[in-house]
C-alpha cells in the first residue's frame, strides 16, 4: 500500500508544532542550571542573587544571566528594594505561558497527529 503523501495543512501543522517546540518559553526550561534555579526559588521564595547563589554551584554572573532568561519569558519577575533586585516566580505569567502552548498544540494535534484507529 502506498504511504499517504502529506497534506498542506498537516505540513502546516508540523511546522508549527515544532516551533512551539522550539519556543523560547520551553528552550529556557529545558537548560538544566535554568531549572535548579527556579525550584530554588519556588523552595526559598523570593530572593536576590547572592541569596539564590547560596543554593547553587553557579557563580553570581552565571545566575543573573540565567534570571535574565527566565525573567524575558515570563517565568521570573524582578522588583527592586534598595540596590538589591529581588526574584520571584511569576505563577500567573507561567501558567498562562503553558496553557497557551497546550491550547496550541491540543488544536494542531488532530492534524499532524490523529489518534491511531485503534483508539
Amino acid at each position: 500500500m502506498a504511504a499517504k503523501r502529506p497534506t498542506e495543512a498537516w505540513s502546516r501543522s508540523i511546522d508549527e508544532l515544532i516551533s512551539l517546540l522550539d519556543s523560547a518559553f520551553l528552550r529556557a526550561l529545558t537548560e538544566p542550571a535554568r531549572l535548579e534555579l527556579l525550584k530554588v526559588l519556588l523552595r526559598y521564595g523570593p530572593a536576590d542573587v547572592g541569596a539564590i547563589a547560596a543554593h547553587l554551584p553557579q557563580d553570581r554572573s552565571v545566575i543573573s544571566r540565567h534570571l535574565k532568561v527566565l525573567n524575558d519569558v515570563g517565568v521570573v519577575r524582578a522588583r527592586s528594594e534598595g540596590k538589591h533586585r529581588i526574584y520571584e516566580v511569576d505563577g500567573q505569567s507561567f501558567l498562562a505561558a503553558f496553557e497557551g502552548l497546550l491550547s496550541r498544540a491540543r488544536e494542531l494535534a488532530p492534524i499532524c497527529c490523529p489518534p491511531s484507529d485503534g483508539k
